[in-house]
């Protein structure tokens, strides 16, 4: 899992948490203490755990790309080659965060 992953799990646990009375550094040093891969809390290692498998189980469909146009029209290629390539973007975005995309 990427840093941004674990960085938005922390924040979130950071938010619950303190609205039950908790102080952030309380949580920060209790709770978030790590260990290895996962949390030494075993609580947050089992909500760790849950959070990385949502994130693997979410998958998006994205449309299919454009095919080259045989017509040897240079802007209809070159519309083609804009649409693979903000797609080609689209499916790095959402794999940084943690989903997948199908191919």
């Amino acid at each position: 899992m990427s840093d941004l992953i674990r960085e938005q799990f922390e924040a979130a646990v950071v938010e619950r948490m303190k609205e039950s009375g908790y102080l952030e550094v309380e949580i920060r040093v209790e709770c978030l203490q790590r260990h290895g891969d996962g949390y030494q809390d075993g609580s947050v290692d089992a909500y760790w755990h849950f959070w990385q498998v949502s994130r693997k189980t979410l998958v998006i469909e994205l449309p299919k790309g454009v095919g080259v146009l045989p017509t040897g029209n240079v802007h209809a290629v070159d519309l083609a080659n804009a649409v693979n390539n903000t797609l080609m973007e689209c499916r790095k975005a959402i794999k940084a965060q943690g989903s997948g995309v199908k191919p």
